[in-house]
């Protein structure tokens, strides 16, 4: 089975991150046909800085190879790299009726929250369903909130291949419901915008204890059984471990022997632990930027092939020479 997903080049990610996105992606590696990019032309839609945009593109690239993107398995690429997702865009756009994207909830959000209206960001949907229907996809990992943009994926391949025939293949969307919301140190969702994260890659072990520290908690006093039930210190402890440990916990919290502190200090051990060899690999990754870019180049190179024959199709088909 053929899955996409894009990566956004957005800055330093955290746990809710990884536990949200990036972990259920590296396990599909090794059953599925898996094929990630980065999503630069997406991020064109609220970039404002030249420079830091292709900072953030290769920094996405370090952090996502360091945490288990494998490039034997998976075909990992830059999306400005293959260029034929542009005419592609184009001509999608000619199948595309206004009053679908005006109804797209993505674009009525984020211009609610202050990001310029524009075409690209109105046109946003279309861009994401060249992605798609270039490769064939036949899953596409998203959030409930991008469930919206697979089925417009979906109505405008419809609408092209009952003119010109069973040119592109219909994705279906997967959403993980299982996932509950990661909850930040404030007990908001973990977000970025919300300062409220714990990123994986903290500088030193100090300023990550420092970070746990400030995980909002209850006043409950030393000595005294503790409620690890809707506890943000337990919620994000329990990410890191099994049935067992979990419940090795849970009884840890009702024994009053131990505070909050305690356990501040147990779930900076489990992050600093759980990101050890990702940490290590980031380091040499850093170091040696030339194999990151040829790991992109070869992922680019097999997408070109893949977009040539699509393209090579859909232009038969619409009369472009």
């Amino acid at each position: 089975m053929r899955v996409l997903t894009g990566i956004q080049a957005s800055g330093k990610l955290h746990i809710g991150n990884y536990f949200g996105a990036m972990k259920p992606m590296i396990e599909l590696q090794e059953s599925e046909e898996l094929f990630t990019f980065i999503a630069n032309y997406h991020s064109l839609t609220t970039s404002k800085n030249a420079n830091l945009l292709k900072q953030l593109t290769l920094d996405a690239a370090i952090d996502y190879l360091s945490l288990g993107i494998d490039p034997n398995k998976t075909t990992f690429w830059v999306q400005s790299d293959v260029p034929q997702v542009l005419e592609l865009y184009w001509i999608l756009s000619k199948f595309t009726p206004m009053g679908l994207l005006e109804r797209a909830h993505s674009y009525k959000d984020k211009v609610a929250k202050g990001i310029p209206a524009n075409h690209a960001l109105f046109s946003y949907p279309v861009l994401m369903a060249a992605d798609i229907l270039l490769l064939d996809t036949q899953k596409v990992p998203v959030g409930k909130d991008q469930i919206q943009h697979v089925e417009i994926t979906r109505d405008i391949a419809t609408k092209l291949n009952n003119e010109y025939g069973e040119i592109f293949t219909l994705p279906e969307y997967i959403v993980n419901d299982d996932l509950a919301t990661i909850p930040g140190i404030d007990g908001q969702k973990m977000s970025k915008s919300y300062d409220n994260a714990i990123d994986i890659f903290m500088e030193t072990e100090k300023k990550l204890q420092k970070r746990c520290n400030k995980i909002i908690s209850s006043s409950t006093p030393l000595g005294e059984p503790l409620e690890f039930n809707g506890c943000n210190i337990y919620n994000l402890a329990s990410l890191f471990l099994d049935k067992d440990k979990k419940i090795e916990l849970q009884n840890r919290y009702q024994s009053g022997k131990e505070g909050y502190g305690h356990f501040k200090k147990y779930l900076k051990d489990l992050i600093w632990s759980e990101f050890e060899e990702a940490r290590e690999k980031r380091a040499y990754y850093l170091e040696h930027q030339d194999i990151v870019r040829d790991i992109l180049n070869d992922g680019a190179n097999k997408m070109r092939k893949i977009a040539d024959a699509k393209m090579a199709t859909v232009r038969e088909a619409v009369g472009i020479l």
